[in-house]
């Protein structure tokens, strides 16, 4: 049995996500499931920074509702998640949110209109807080249509970091702020961390990530495809596992900004096999009929058939 140090804070295995949708077909509705997330497995350590990077559209967020259980009703979940060793059931998931697990929501929206933000934000390190992410203190006075939208954003990732969650879900926290802003609310998560909460910081920006990140999972099209220690990214694609995640390596302004050719697949349009088959250059008829599993390979983990150790070159 492991020791209680070496349980994860959070552990999602074998997550599925699909949402039951109508389909007018020769004016006829009829049911069809929409799967979004598929067969994902992750986990995070207290201590930890994971992120979770990937384009629009691949599920990343989704990822964070299914955690809290805040899916809509048509949406059907598989799979198993633990929250410190124990099975997280809907009445567990609703005793979690806000008190053991603190959500960074993507939308401002999520401020309450009504409500001053001195009432929403409220805690003896609210002023420290505000300090550090450039908030003036008139700031708790204020309604939130009355900031910008990198203040709201502030906001929002003060209301996580104000509490005494274990694990905070940071979903996309950055847009709207200025450089400095998104570097030092980065900073503040990894402080977190380092005091010994998990963090999962879910962003498009791998640029930023892996600056602040102990690990990345890399999303696409519902799947995560690698899971990577920061450090790989730092020292380039060759150190990558999978082709996707060499991609985007290369994608960055500072690497060549290389893109390559084709599009994301989308939920109702997906391949057969791999979904990043159609785009890959390494592919064989087993990819395009079989959806890898999911592998451990130097230190990491990989959904490809031909990774290989630390070569940059596939079979």
């Amino acid at each position: 049995m492991a020791n209680k140090q070496d349980v994860p804070v959070l552990e999602v295995d074998g997550l599925s996500v699909s949402f039951r949708m109508y389909d007018d077909t020769d004016n006829m509705l009829a049911q069809k499931n929409l799967q979004v997330i598929s067969d994902l497995s992750m986990h995070v350590h207290a201590g930890e920074v994971l992120a979770v990077a990937g384009s629009s559209g691949s599920g990343k967020s989704l990822l964070a509702s299914a955690i809290l259980g805040i899916l809509p009703e048509n949406a059907a979940v598989g799979g198993a998640m633990r929250y410190q060793g124990q099975e997280m059931t809907p009445d567990s998931q609703r005793r979690l949110r806000g008190t053991e697990i603190a959500l960074v929501p993507q939308s401002v929206s999520f401020l309450d209109p009504l409500m001053r933000v001195g009432a929403q934000v409220h805690g003896d390190g609210r002023a420290h807080i505000f300090r550090r992410l450039g908030l003036p203190e008139e700031t708790v006075s204020c309604y939130p249509f009355q900031l910008s939208g990198g203040m709201a954003r502030r906001v929002l990732v003060s209301t996580a970091l104000i509490t005494n969650a274990q694990l905070i879900i940071a979903d996309e926290p950055t847009p709207g702020m200025s450089l400095d802003q998104a570097l030092e609310a980065l900073r503040f998560f990894r402080e977190t961390a380092d005091d010994g909460k998990a963090v999962i910081l879910i962003t498009h920006d791998i640029d930023l990530a892996f600056s602040f990140a102990d690990r990345i999972a890399v999303f696409y099209a519902g799947m995560i495809v690698e899971t990577a220690r920061a450090e790989d990214f730092s020292t380039g694609a060759d150190a990558l596992r999978h082709p996707y995640t060499k991609a985007l390596w290369r994608a960055l302004p500072q690497n060549g900004f290389e893109p390559i050719a084709g599009f994301q697949p989308y939920a109702g349009s997906m391949p057969k096999g791999c979904p990043f088959a159609p785009r890959c250059s390494f592919r064989s008829p087993r990819c395009e009929q079989e959806i890898p599993p999911i592998r451990d390979l130097c230190e990491g983990e990989v959904r490809c058939f031909y990774a290989q150790p630390h070569q940059g070159k596939y079979a």
